[in-house]
């Protein structure tokens, strides 16, 4: 992967693409919320498909995994997402992994993560006498 930088001269513009080696999967950014039953996650995973990624659930932990197809040829400018990626995330609550939903529309995953009945508030009537 390549990114470009100017050299600091203010009347001269020259482009210097240095590479980034690295073999680590970057982190997936997503965006989180809570429902009453539910989480609700989201992220940004343009060009891929439902067979792209590995999705697991475990208790109350979340992992995501993926690779973007590296693309060919040097380029002068590269701001696209390739290479692969890794998300894990732990949440607040056990979560009901039976229930779980995923679904991929316009590039942007989104996850419905039900909480564990056990992780759901119950309302308790008081009896009077």
């Amino acid at each position: 992967m390549l990114y470009m930088t100017t050299a600091p001269r203010p009347y001269v513009r020259r482009w210097i693409a240095r590479p980034v080696e690295t073999d680590a999967p970057r982190a997936l950014p997503v965006d989180l919320r809570e429902q009453d039953d539910a989480y609700v996650l989201t992220a940004y995973v343009p060009g891929l498909k439902a067979e792209d990624l590995n999705i697991q659930i475990l208790d109350d932990m979340v992992s995501i995994e993926g690779e973007y197809s590296q693309h060919e040829g040097q380029a002068l400018l590269s701001e696209l997402p390739a290479g692969a990626f890794r998300r894990i995330l732990r949440l607040p609550s056990a979560l009901d992994t039976a229930k779980a939903e995923a679904n991929i529309q316009n590039g942007v995953l989104t996850l419905r993560l039900p909480k564990a009945e056990s992780a759901r508030p119950r309302v308790i009537k008081v009896a009077t006498k």
